[in-house]
C-alpha cells in the first residue's frame, strides 16, 4: 500500500464524514441561531429552549436526506471492500 493510497483513503474518508455529518450539524446551528436571536429579543433565557427545535430540526434534516446519506455511506463502504485486494497486493 503506498502513501498514495493511504492519502487518497484518508481524504474519501474525511470528504463522507463530511457530506454526512455536514447536514446536521448546519441545520442544528441554524436553529440555535434563530432561537439565540429569538431569545435576546423576548429577554427569556431558558436553556432548555434550544433542545426542542434543535432535536426535531435534525431528525427532520435526517428523515428528508436518510436515503442519500445512507447510500453514500453504503457506496464508500462497498467501494473500500472492493479495493482490499489491491490495497494489500
Amino acid at each position: 500500500m503506498t502513501p498514495e493510497m493511504v492519502m487518497s483513503l484518508a481524504y474519501q474518508g474525511m470528504k463522507v464524514t463530511l457530506f454526512l455529518a455536514g447536514p446536521l450539524i448546519l441545520t442544528a446551528l441554524a436553529i440555535g441561531l434563530l432561537v439565540s436571536l429569538f431569545q435576546a429579543a423576548t429577554q427569556i433565557n431558558e436553556m432548555t429552549l434550544t433542545f426542542i427545535p434543535k432535536i426535531l430540526g435534525v431528525f427532520g434534516v435526517m428523515v428528508l436526506t436518510g436515503p442519500w446519506l445512507i447510500k453514500l455511506i453504503t457506496n464508500f463502504t462497498t467501494e473500500l471492500f472492493h479495493n482490499i485486494p489491491l490495497m494489500l497486493g
